[in-house]
């Protein structure tokens, strides 16, 4: 008799316990896609170098750079487009897009910023300011983070 009415309470407790995975899986990745949907984008999505640099910029992409202009991106709504000047290349130019979010602060003309390469991809920063304000992920581990349905 006992193992009877065992079992209907562990079918119970086996109920609850995926339902409440399910709902903080679900909260997870809502929170995940949210937070990264305006702090991070793709490399290939948000960086291109100028047709007229002396060099490749989105081929060197990590250095220091000049604020020259803050825009909204021509066709990319709720986006801006930070142009960006090479601090030891003059002639070298980059397009970055973020998202408006992204930026807590509007940027100044003249600002500086910091690229740096990371295992995942780059991250942008405010002169020398601890956290980045952006990240654009090689498209690999950006694949990665998109958000998926989560099954039990």
């Amino acid at each position: 008799m006992p193992f009877k009415t065992i079992r209907p309470a562990l079918l119970a407790a086996a109920v609850l316990a995926a339902t409440t995975l399910n709902a903080h899986a679900e909260s997870l990745a809502s929170s995940a896609s949210s937070a990264g949907s305006a702090s991070s984008a793709s490399v290939s999505h948000s960086i291109e170098g100028s047709s007229d640099s002396s060099s490749r910029a989105a081929d060197r992409v990590a250095g220091d750079y000049r604020v020259v202009d803050v825009a909204q991106a021509p066709g990319r709504p709720g986006e801006l487009r930070l142009t960006l000047q090479r601090l030891d290349d003059a002639g070298a130019e980059l397009r970055l897009y973020v998202p408006a979010g992204a930026l807590a602060q509007p940027l100044a003309t003249g600002e500086r910023i910091r690229a740096r390469e990371r295992g995942y991809g780059y991250e942008f920063r405010r002169g020398d300011a601890p956290e980045p304000f952006f990240l654009a992920l090689h498209d690999a581990p950006q694949r990665e983070l998109a958000p998926r349905a989560v099954t039990l």
